[in-house]
């Protein structure tokens, strides 16, 4: 069972990649972000034709998420309950799996601009009800994966420029205090369980060269929960989509877990 994450910047623009990649590189669960259209001009006629069911929570412009999955999903939750959100950046669902019903919590976190902003307040209070969401899910669902876009470099070793982009958005303290709040409920950074080569990242800026330079952040992450971890044999950033004309500014995160016969 492969399990992928997928900021897409926009699925108006980048839906012929994503159809090409799902038939080259076939994933049992795509979770996207940034679809940056309304949900009546979401794609499910393409994303059906391809093989895929969907859920999906977007807007016009702005945010967005879907989940796809060859299996039906079900009991599907937007946004964070008790948090009073007028962006649309968190989709939940259950999917029905090889291993088992999964629980699935597909997240765009908040971006936060600055230290010290507003929309940095805004993070720090939208990280504080994921933290919530995600217990409350956990004590229900021991099968959970918690995936997305999530604007956060827990690391010195998931920035390109550690020192020089020290306390900055993305790298702060208080970003990576709540990374390690997710870890401390019981999750797991799947990324992290295999050896990685050096600069590995999801995210390259689309000025100055960024890909071509490496210059980049792992902030694409999927978090496995403890009943999970042992499945997991495998988790890669597919870097080839980032080479595509008019890319995402992100590429795949791929979990590869094995069903127990």
């Amino acid at each position: 069972m492969r399990i992928a994450t997928w900021n897409v910047n926009s699925l108006a623009v980048r839906l012929p990649q994503v159809l090409d990649w799902l038939n080259t590189s076939p994933v049992d669960v795509l979770c996207l972000q940034e679809l940056k259209l309304s949900d009546d001009k979401f794609p499910l006629a393409e994303v059906q034709a391809a093989g895929y069911h969907a859920a999906f929570f977007g807007q016009k412009t702005y945010n967005g998420v879907a989940l796809l999955s060859r299996s039906p999903v079900h009991e599907v939750v937007h946004n964070l309950p008790g948090f009073a959100d007028d962006q649309a950046r968190v989709i939940t669902a259950t999917v029905d799996a090889p291993l088992g019903d999964v629980r699935v919590i597909n997240g765009y976190f908040v971006n936060g601009q600055a230290p010290g902003s507003d929309k940095f307040a805004y993070k720090m209070a939208w990280l504080d009800a994921m933290q919530a969401h995600v217990r409350a899910e956990l004590a229900r669902s021991p099968r959970l994966v918690l995936l997305g876009d999530f604007n956060i470099a827990p690391e010195d070793r998931d920035s390109h420029d550690p020192e020089g982009l020290r306390d900055t958005i993305h790298h702060t303290v208080e970003e990576r205090q709540h990374f390690q709040s997710l870890l401390a409920h019981g999750l797991h950074d799947a990324f992290r369980l295999f050896d990685q080569p050096e600069k590995s990242f999801s995210w390259w800026d689309y000025r100055e060269f960024g890909f071509r330079r490496n210059r980049g952040l792992r902030i694409d992450h999927i978090l496995v929960s403890e009943a999970l971890r042992p499945m997991v044999v495998a988790c890669d950033v597919d870097r080839a989509p980032r080479k595509n004309e008019r890319p995402s500014d992100h590429a795949p995160v791929i979990a590869t877990f094995h069903v127990p016969q």
